[in-house]
């Protein structure tokens, strides 16, 4: 399952600067040294180094897409808080077309299969997200613990409307809301303990964070997504973790978004959703969005 985030200024002192990983480096760095002049092909062990290094990026002038790769073909059930779910950021551009050729349909060929096919990805759902800071005071016996910070990824879909069929989303536990903790996992971990039971990355292609992102971790072996930086790095490892499917009622936040049911033809439609989604704007091109527009596979 893929996962495409774009942080957006959310305006009123909202943050309109994010950090991210160095233009030339991980596959964003392959991409754009294959589009110079002339340059030659480079090597696959190259292109899949993690990102490193740092370039500020202005949201408000430029996009800035998140790329994530979720392990399992499904989100976490909010209903069921089962175990973790692992990802990691596939990919960090400023550039849409570097998020199309991620998600269209593809051949290649490996070493060790032969050749083979990578079907178009295919759109399931669009809205807005946030990634929260909060605090929650655990412990055990009754007995009350200092607060623990921990970070939220939440969303609330805008496409498709929650009115029709969403027989895709079901399957795929993409709920019209959720909520997820979301852990990053130390690049450089410590030695000794458990590492959750995921492999993970090879270390060459994690992501190498500056001083102070890596500093986040205190020697943990995971920490909260904050700052947010920390998810702007390919070879970023991550966890989610279902929380709930109620967003007001778990965080006291309500999501609000530029699609709203009611706004006359609006999103009741997939001619009306067709004319509202940016997604579809920015990759319909190469991604199969009938999921997203209809509700429906086919």
């Amino acid at each position: 399952m893929y996962i495409v985030l774009r942080p957006e200024s959310a305006g009123g002192g909202g943050r309109t600067v994010e950090e991210k990983q160095a233009p030339d480096s991980g596959k964003e760095g392959r991409k754009r040294r294959r589009q110079g002049d002339g340059a030659q092909e480079e090597s696959e062990e190259k292109g899949a180094d993690g990102g490193h290094g740092k370039e500020e990026v202005n949201i408000e002038d430029q996009p800035l897409l998140r790329l994530v790769v979720m392990g399992r073909k499904s989100l976490p059930d909010p209903a069921k808080h089962s175990r973790p779910y692992w990802g990691y950021v596939e990919l960090v551009t400023t550039k849409v077309d570097d998020i199309k050729d991620a998600l269209k349909e593809e051949e290649y060929s490996t070493a060790t299969r032969g050749k083979r096919h990578r079907a178009a990805a295919r759109a399931l759902g669009e809205g807005v997200y946030r990634i929260v800071k909060h605090e929650s005071e655990s412990g055990s016996g009754g007995r009350r613990r200092s607060p623990r910070p921990h970070t939220h990824l939440v969303y609330k879909l805008e496409l498709p409307s929650t009115r029709g069929a969403m027989e895709p989303q079901e399957a795929m536990n993409v709920e019209p809301e959720a909520s997820f903790l979301v852990q990053v996992k130390n690049p450089d971990p410590p030695s000794g303990g458990r590492d959750g039971g995921f492999r993970g990355l090879q270390s060459k292609r994690r992501a190498a964070f500056p001083a102070h992102l890596q500093d986040a971790f205190g020697g943990r072996r995971y920490a909260p997504a904050d700052p947010p930086d920390l998810l702007n790095y390919e070879g970023c490892e991550l966890l989610l973790i279902a929380a709930s499917d109620d967003v007001e009622d778990e965080l006291g936040l309500q999501l609000e978004g530029e699609v709203e049911d009611g706004e006359g033809e609006g999103v009741e439609t997939p001619q009306g959703a067709l004319g509202c989604s940016d997604l579809v704007k920015m990759f319909g091109e190469v991604a199969d969005v009938k999921p997203l527009l209809s509700g429906s596979w086919d």
